[in-house]
């Protein structure tokens, strides 16, 4: 590996915390629990650093890192169903009027997708909140495009009845 895609490697995490965060808490609903896996996330990385593809984008393999601890610990410990969960409003900061009422809007937002199974929850932050394409939130999970389509459909009519 070259001394540029270590360096890449090594600077990649610090450019991607706050969206590793975000991800690692729509997965885990806690925040002890997101905390971890970033940092988990960030220390494999690094460790791996000579399985990074150059040219790739550092964010994806961030994101498939994380997502992949995250499937580990689930099957190796059952998920602790209903404990230590987020609330949306307590993990966005504000300041500011304009920042005040964007929380609100997205504090709502979370609030609803939270309530989505983990699939949905996952398919819809990997979708719109990043941006990844349908063929690429495919290949994160590991999942034909045909079930991104149809769980962002579910997850997009289950968040319309909360209207």
């Amino acid at each position: 590996m070259s001394e540029a895609s270590r360096r890449e490697v090594r600077a990649g995490p610090e450019s991607s915390l706050a969206r590793l965060w975000r991800y690692a808490l729509v997965l885990s609903k806690a925040r002890d629990a997101a905390a971890d896996l970033v940092q988990a996330t960030c220390l494999l990385a690094i460790e791996c650093a000579d399985q990074f593809v150059p040219g790739t984008r550092i964010d994806r393999w961030l994101f498939a890192i994380l997502r992949s601890i995250w499937l580990n610990e689930i099957r190796s410990q059952r998920i602790r169903e209903g404990g230590g969960f987020v609330d949306a409003e307590d993990a966005l900061i504000s300041d500011g009027a304009r920042e005040l009422e964007t929380n609100i809007t997205a504090s709502t937002v979370l609030r609803a997708i939270g309530g989505l199974s983990q699939t949905k929850r996952e398919t819809i932050l990997l979708v719109y909140a990043e941006g990844y394409s349908y063929a690429e939130a495919a290949a994160a999970l590991g999942v034909p495009i045909g079930t991104i389509m149809r769980r962002l459909a579910a997850g997009r009519a289950a968040l319309a009845k909360l209207k």
